[in-house]
């Protein structure tokens, strides 16, 4: 387990910024909007799923495992926070937050299921946000043309998920969870969210008047898909998590690391 500390993120969200604020690219700023729609409601959970599965270990494991989780949370609490206030002016747009209800919905549906369910889901949707983080961390240039703030406040957001990327999955082989169920809830989370997560970039497409054009998909295309794409540059990594000797501590981090080093002026240490 890492130590981790919780930062307090040094920009203004309060100043509305431009609809494709992501360079002035339609479907970067729409896939981007989609992703930050999701995280209050999915760090929420996390939030939760994570205390949850620590208050149900024996006290050994639990005061081991105590100062990790509570960096988690409050890690994971700032970005539901800076999140939220991004999206009201997303909101203020005139975009729909439909990956948020629809989450909501999924989780009341499944909030009777054992904690370690709730923890391997929790896990498993954390190598996601980690192995899109270091995409992000490797490819800062996609978020070329857009305000220092909103750079700052992606590329933060990054480290930090690349950081505590081991807290849940630790949590949940403490509790017993075996590898073939947390196979299962890898495949279960990788269906429900690219599917949710395209489903919302199209609408933000189809408001921004932009998802029917070339240029939109060619943009589309580049970011996902291409040979270094944020998708099929990273299969290996997906298909890593399904093997039995997995840990996300073997994830690379130093791009994290030097991020944070690096950018000491941006964010100031909470309790410090």
């Amino acid at each position: 387990m890492s130590q981790l500390v919780v930062r307090k993120l040094l920009i203004d969200l309060s100043t509305p910024f431009e609809a494709r604020w992501c360079g002035g690219d339609a479907f970067r700023s729409a896939f981007f909007n989609a992703l930050s729609m999701s995280f209050p409601v999915g760090e929420q959970f996390f939030i939760d799923s994570v205390r949850a599965g620590l208050k149900s270990l024996p006290d050994a494991q639990r005061e081991r495992l105590t100062p990790e989780v509570q960096g988690f949370i409050g890690q994971e609490a700032t970005h539901r926070r800076l999140h939220g206030l991004f999206n009201d002016h997303l909101s203020s747009q005139g975009l729909t937050n439909e990956i948020a209800k629809r989450s909501s919905v999924r989780l009341e549906k499944n909030a009777h299921l054992d904690v370690r369910m709730h923890v391997g889901v929790t896990a498993a949707t954390e190598h996601f946000t980690a192995i899109f983080a270091q995409w992000m961390l490797q490819h800062p240039e996609v978020l070329k043309g857009s305000q220092a703030r909103l750079q700052t406040m992606w590329l933060w957001h990054c480290a930090e998920e690349s950081e505590h990327r081991s807290t849940a999955f630790d949590i949940y082989k403490a509790l017993g969870g075996n590898d073939a169920w947390r196979i299962r809830l890898f495949h279960y989370v990788t269906l429900h969210f690219l599917y949710d997560l395209f489903r919302q970039t199209v609408r933000n497409l189809w408001h921004d008047g932009s998802l029917f054009k070339l240029g939109t998909w060619r943009s589309g295309y580049q970011l996902l898909l291409s040979k270094d794409g944020m998708l099929t540059s990273n299969f290996g990594h997906w298909k890593r998590y399904k093997s039995a000797d997995f840990h996300p501590n073997e994830q690379d981090a130093s791009l994290s690391e030097q991020w944070l080093e690096k950018n000491t002026e941006h964010f100031a240490l909470v309790g410090q």
